[in-house]
């Protein structure tokens, strides 16, 4: 296979690429190229979900490619663990000694070898081919990627039998849209455009989220509930649906599974007693089930921010449950889109090769609690302590829950760590060695999407930045320090993308035009047909009930009630910041300047006991730790709960801590994912 050629770096061109950043839009980008330097990135206005326009993050794309901070070279570190102290050293040094620490591990216990990353990229290639297959190889430990959507896509899975739903595109022709657990303006850009034009259409806008944020401001209504109440509203929605008999009763006999169940659940939870609970008006409960029982065609558009609490994938469930209530899902523009990802055939198999684990079965580490699990001991029900860790696509000191524990766990000084990056981030400070990576900007990737149903293809637009290498690039030199032959670690960049599809999508049509839209049927669900096993919608999961778990949605209290601790009156939850994306972008100075600095919006009803000013410097704490940032009397936080802004890299922060000092380990009821927005705390002024 010959390679593709790349345009002549000394003449002014375009080069197609795509987003690679953990957002529903997954962008068809532009980058122009002027000798041999990305001057400009932008939408691309031949892709119709991307239709020219860019966020104002990745706008920045090519400053942050071309920033002075880049790291260039291989780093090795000279001082103490999260000093930040390194030098410069060859990539063949680097990578000898690397290979050397590992194979020495190896050789008593690979499972004592852990692998770290998330979405840094959300590439195919650089997210998750060849760094796969090398540890595959190597038997290292697993690693559950549960740091973001597993509990949602679980709910989605035992309901609609895989992440899938709506066509965001016709959301536009809905009557009314529930945006639920979503900033579209901040995380979704591009349906905010499609949800605006079915505004202009008449369509009536709802968002119910916590947080009264840019996109709530710009709704015909807000239902500002407390967190992890979710599910509560959705069964009073059914609750309603069923006595006013808004129901579709031939689309529940015909394509539903457990509805006789569902319904007398259902029937246990009027407005009322939703109402206790959300701490929502009752009369704003019922207008929101009749309007949605009785408007054709109705949508939800359903994101993550739902599931981050204890009952995170029963609030999915319930809420993906009520389109086959009301027969939803026979119109186009009718049922419930929180994933698409489930439509996309990916070989992962070929580009994983988990056939090169050899019938070994490594222990899997839940990448939410890596603070405790840097911190075991060896032992019978564990397996060996962690003595390596390699670090790519994320940086855990500044996302993962509970950072004081993670801290603990990098600062060991007999943990070897190697850390992939592009900037010396707070995870890079802990490290052994940094390693140089490309950014989307200088290398092959292709990609799926979670907000529509398109395939990309990313084109290198430049050369690598000084000697960086690719993460595929650098796994395929580890591997071969490590000695594995296998064929499959001679496998290009290149090679990579057209395996990830392999002939199930058009690769020469990705290379003309650098996206490649799925066939996916209109209105997915109008004759039923779901993904389940049933395959029909299932109120009730036989799955579950084999687990002895709750076959039927239901509502599943906070880890961290109101009564947990007369300690710690205040919930809070800690949605992203509209400038950074995670930690990402953090130390672009030209957003950080937009975004200002940490905050935490507080009521003013709160702030006033609290002897608080709106910009007052508080002290957000509890038994795991404490965080310093701004306080916000800015309208968005509703009474009794605090919204701390994130993600911020903690060594920029006040008192070098970010919001996740605050945030535990404890997990999801389904897909053992975090629970970010299930934290009780409290906030007192601190001196300037």
């Amino acid at each position: 296979m010959l390679p593709t050629p790349v345009p002549d770096a000394s003449a002014t061109h375009q080069v197609r690429g795509a987003c690679p950043h953990d957002c529903p839009d997954t962008c068809a980008l532009l980058t122009t190229v002027e000798n041999g330097r990305a001057v400009r990135v932008q939408g691309n206005p031949a892709h119709a979900q991307t239709g020219g326009v860019l966020c104002a993050k990745v706008s920045k794309y090519a400053e942050r490619t071309h920033h002075a901070e880049r790291i260039l070279t291989p780093l090795k570190r000279t001082g103490p663990k999260g000093s930040g102290q390194f030098t410069p050293v060859s990539w063949d040094e680097a990578l000898g000694d690397i290979a050397a620490r590992l194979a020495h591990i190896a050789a008593r216990d690979p499972q004592a070898i852990q692998p770290y990353s998330y979405a840094g990229t959300m590439g195919l290639v650089q997210g998750e081919s060849m760094d796969r297959r090398f540890f595959h190889r190597l038997g290292a430990s697993l690693l559950a990627r549960t740091i973001c959507a597993t509990a949602g896509g679980e709910g989605l899975v035992h309901t609609l039998g895989a992440k899938v739903g709506m066509k965001v595109e016709f959301f536009a022709e809905a009557q009314l849209i529930l945006i639920w657990g979503s900033n579209s303006i901040g995380s979704n850009l591009h349906f905010w455009r499609i949800a605006q034009q079915a505004k202009r259409d008449g369509a009536r806008l709802v968002c119910i989220d916590p947080r009264k944020s840019e996109t709530a401001e710009k709704c015909h209504e807000h239902l500002q509930l407390r967190p992890g109440t979710d599910a509560a509203l959705a069964l009073a929605l059914m609750h309603e649906l069923i006595v006013h008999d808004w129901l579709d009763h031939d689309y529940l006999a015909r394509h539903t599974l457990g509805w006789e169940p569902l319904r007398e659940r259902a029937l246990q939870w009027p407005p009322e007693r939703a109402a206790e609970v959300c701490g929502l008006p009752v009369e704003q409960i019922r207008r929101l089930a009749h309007d949605y029982g009785t408007t054709r065609p109705a949508a939800i558009r359903l994101n993550y921010g739902v599931q981050r609490t204890h009952g995170g994938a029963n609030a999915v469930r319930a809420i993906a449950s009520l389109p086959a209530l009301t027969g939803a899902w026979r119109h186009r523009a009718g049922g419930v889109l929180l994933s698409s990802s489930g439509s996309f055939p990916v070989d992962r198999a070929a580009l994983q090769r988990p056939d090169l684990l050899a019938g070994r079965s490594p222990r899997t580490i839940n990448m939410v609690t890596i603070g405790d699990d840097l911190l075991r001991d060896a032992s019978p029900s564990f397996g060996p302590k962690i003595e390596a860790l390699v670090v790519y696509n994320s940086n855990p000191v500044a996302v993962a829950p509970d950072s004081r524990q993670v801290v603990r766990g990098f600062a060991r000084e007999d943990l070897f760590t190697v850390v992939l990056e592009h900037f010396q981030t707070d995870t890079a400070d802990y490290a052994d060695y940094i390693l140089p990576a490309t950014t989307q900007l200088e290398h092959w990737d292709v990609h799926l999407a979670y907000g529509h149903t398109d395939v990309l293809l990313n084109r290198p637009a430049i050369a690598p930045q000084g000697q960086a290498r690719s993460n595929a690039q650098i796994f395929r030199d580890l591997a071969a320090r490590m000695g594995f032959t296998e064929p499959c670690f001679a496998d290009s960049d290149e090679a990579l993308c057209r395996q990830a599809y392999g002939d199930r999508v058009d690769f020469d049509l990705l290379l003309e035009q650098g996206f490649a839209p799925l066939s996916v049927p209109d209105a997915p669900f109008a004759d039923g047909g779901f993904p389940t096993p049933s395959g029909q919608c299932e109120f009730y999961s036989q799955r579950l009930a084999d687990q002895g778990l709750d076959p039927l949605p239901g509502y599943v209290p906070n880890h961290e009630g109101a009564g947990t601790s007369a300690d710690y009156p205040l919930a809070m939850i800690s949605p992203p910041a509209r400038n950074f994306l995670n930690s990402t972008f953090v130390n672009l100075q030209s957003l950080r300047d937009i975004e200002g600095r940490p905050l935490l919006e507080i009521h003013p009803e709160d702030a006033a006991a609290r002897g608080i000013a709106d910009g007052a410097l508080v002290r957000v704490f509890n038994d795991r730790g404490s965080y310093a940032c701004h306080a916000a009397l800015n309208g968005r936080a509703r009474p009794g709960v605090v919204n701390g802004l994130g993600v911020w890299w903690r060594k920029l922060g006040h008192n070098g801590t970010n919001v996740n000092e605050l945030t535990s380990q404890a997990l999801t009821d389904l897909g053992a994912g975090p629970t970010f927005y299930d934290c009780r705390v409290q906030v007192e002024p601190l001196a300037s």
